[in-house]
């Protein structure tokens, strides 16, 4: 049974749901891995409970459950007991709980505990029948979590028939992995924690392996391309025209981009360093090192706020230089278009900076020699290739990340490129102070805000959510605004923007901002990248236990940009995650600690096909695994290996022939 029209309770339109999702066969589906495991073994204390985990408890029910109704909806509260502490249950929209909720029985509950105006809560906690392992799917379109997992019962049955080992046996035995088949049964129904560590463990190595492999095969040898003649003098002439002197990391970096874009070979490489290190000067190095041999560079940014940014800059820097830029973005005026078109093709920008347009019909540049991706989480290998072909010959490529990834990590997600890392910060910045502020301290939060107001200094404010969503318990960026606009903060002036919202309307409010038109911006994770506002010291991330520490630092690099004291206040509960954040403003070291808690997936955000690239395992993942991965790809390429090396080389193709094409960092 191969065949997913062999599954009961599986009719065309959940068939193509699954086919739209890569899931084709049956093997497809025992490899489409649960997201998360629920763990009712081992139930924890309640006084032991921290905000933003998701736990088991045990308890009793202590006195009667009350049911609130307002405004059409209705709210179940009780309270839950274990001797050791108590926490709030509270049941949005489901008022049978408060008959189904009795004090003379023990309850087994899972959920997500939260803060909430104060207090601890665990917003609509399941109510379990045993203690085991269950494996949670992510629900696709029609078909909920609940009812891919009986797909999934139904395929385990077959599996000996669907899945034949893709790892060569002495790969297994020298790195001591288990079969593939005792893996996708483990993954997928856990006897024992044990048990899983060692699934998850087999599935993530062949996983980091044949991805490593792939991008091998998919980088191949060297290409040859444009060739760029440097000037002796082209690298310190760059620096002592800028208005600041380097770091020697940066020194460093564009020595290295020199020697490449020199070379008869195309220069494919990445920089990466933590928020304000000088990765922008960096790109402009290289932008005028190209123009002056004679070639075009284009400059690719996400949004078009960073673009915009960009282009200031460049003529800032690049002008003196007698460098001419250009902007190329959507949405422009027809008569606009076809100026910069024409200015493209004809060499009269030396210099074209724009976002996806730059990769639009149309486009036809003069010489081009190289391809600058800023933000290369938000671009794939897809993307630069578009931009890449549209040159006469291969141009040299330089891409740049403002997220800090471990360096053995980025090695494996960046397969494709060569590595440059800014490991120094430029001297007199003022690190900014973070602090953990429970609930109980808002209001002077909120005097805080009109002091830095006061003196001339703005504001942000981070919500996880754009809308309010009762289940979560969590405040949305639109219900703060309204909040704050007609309570604490209703004498300042305040900006409200999100991902949603109209390109237009989004680029006025952060404009606004920008031009210190307004003192508070209440925003989502927008913000995260691609905004500079000198005068903007305080950043407030409201529900900080949401996010990602990665995420986190990201956001915190918003202030801190001029030589006034910035400050960043996470709004949570203290735990150890959050108090680790405040202890260093290191993105390297955030990453680690990021990469250990949450695992690789869901610190990159990777995804082919709509599923992590890189599984989210904290179990059996760390950094020892990715280097003995490429230590056996490494292994599998000398003499003596070739049978195996082919065999996991088809493994990889198979893998990914299609998603390598198709990989967004988003």
């Amino acid at each position: 049974m191969q065949a997913l029209s062999d599954l009961k309770g599986l009719g065309p339109a959940r068939k193509k749901v699954l086919e739209d999702a890569g899931i084709h066969t049956l093997r497809d589906l025992l490899f489409t891995l649960p997201v998360s495991y629920k763990d009712t073994l081992h139930p924890m204390p309640i006084a032991e409970i921290a905000s933003g985990q998701n736990v088991c408890v045990t308890g009793y029910i202590k006195g009667t459950p009350k049911l609130a109704r307002f405004s059409g909806r209705t709210l179940v509260t009780a309270q839950l007991t274990d001797g050791t502490g108590t926490v709030t249950l509270q049941y949005f929209n489901q008022p049978w709980m408060k008959d189904n909720l009795t004090s003379d029985r023990e309850y087994l509950l899972y959920g997500r505990a939260d803060e909430y105006r104060g207090r601890l809560v665990l917003s609509s906690p399941s109510i379990e029948k045993e203690r085991a392992l269950i494996a949670q799917y992510r629900p696709l379109p029609g078909i909920p979590g609940k009812t891919f997992a009986k797909l999934i019962e139904q395929a385990l049955i077959k599996l000996d028939e669907c899945v034949r080992e893709t790892l060569p046996a002495a790969v297994r035995a020298r790195n001591g992995l288990c079969e593939i088949n005792y893996a996708l049964r483990e993954a997928h129904r856990p006897q024992t924690p044990e048990t899983l560590a060692i699934a998850r463990r087999r599935m993530t190595f062949e996983t980091l392996l044949l991805y490593q492999t792939a991008m091998s095969l998919l980088r191949g040898g060297k290409q040859e391309g444009v060739s760029i003649e440097i000037p002796p003098d082209g690298e310190d002439a760059f620096w002592r025209s800028l208005p600041f002197s380097p770091t020697q990391a940066q020194r460093r970096v564009l020595h290295e981009i020199a020697a490449d874009l020199a070379a008869p070979s195309a220069m494919s490489r990445m920089v990466q360093g933590d928020v304000g290190c000088g990765k922008t000067a960096l790109a402009f190095g290289a932008i005028a090192l190209t123009a002056q041999g004679g070639y075009q560079a284009a400059l690719m940014a996400p949004t078009e706020i960073l673009a915009r940014q960009h282009l200031e800059s460049a003529r800032k820097l690049l002008t003196p230089l007698g460098l001419r830029s250009g902007l190329l973005i959507g949405g422009m005026k027809a008569a606009e278009r076809r100026e910069a078109l024409a200015a493209i093709q004809n060499g009269d920008w030396q210099v074209v900076i724009g976002t996806h347009a730059l990769i639009s019909e149309g486009v036809r540049y003069h010489r081009l020699g190289l391809i600058v991706t800023d933000e290369q989480h938000r671009f794939g290998v897809r993307q630069r290739r578009a931009l890449a072909d549209k040159a006469d010959q291969e141009p040299n490529a330089l891409v740049m990340s403002a997220t800090p990834i471990p360096r053995s990590l980025a090695l494996v997600l960046y397969g494709d490129l060569d590595l440059s890392v800014i490991d120094e910060m430029p001297p007199g910045r003022t690190p900014v102070t973070t602090r953990i502020v429970p609930e109980e301290k808002r209001e002077g939060l909120y005097r805080f805000i009109h002091e830095e107001a006061a003196k001339g200094r703005q504001t942000y404010i981070v919500c996880p959510l754009v809308e309010e969503n009762e289940s979560l318990g969590v405040p949305s960026a639109q219900e703060t605004y309204a909040e704050l606009t007609n309570g604490p903060l209703r004498d300042l002036r305040l900006g409200l923007t999100y991902g949603s919202q109209s390109a237009d309307e989004k680029e006025r409010v952060i404009t606004a901002f920008s031009q210190g038109k307004l003192d508070v911006l209440v925003s989502t994770t927008v913000i995260e990248v691609g905004v500079n506002v000198p005068s903007a010291t305080v950043m407030v991330i409201e529900s900080a236990d949401r996010f990602g520490l990665s995420q986190l630092h990201q956001l915190r690099g918003r202030v801190g940009r001029g030589a006034e004291q910035s400050w960043c206040f996470l709004m949570a509960r203290p735990n150890e995650r959050l108090t680790s954040l405040c202890r260093t403003n290191d993105g390297f070291e955030i990453a680690r600690e990021d990469l250990k808690q949450r695992g690789p997936g869901e610190l990159m955000g990777t995804r082919q096909h709509g599923a992590p690239l890189l599984p989210n395992q904290k179990e059996g993942f760390d950094i020892e695994l990715i280097e003995q991965s490429r230590s056996e790809l490494r292994l599998l390429k000398t003499p003596g290996h070739e049978e195996d090396y082919a065999a996991v080389c088809a493994a990889a193709r198979a893998a990914y022939q299609r998603a390598l094409e198709n990989v967004v960092f988003n």
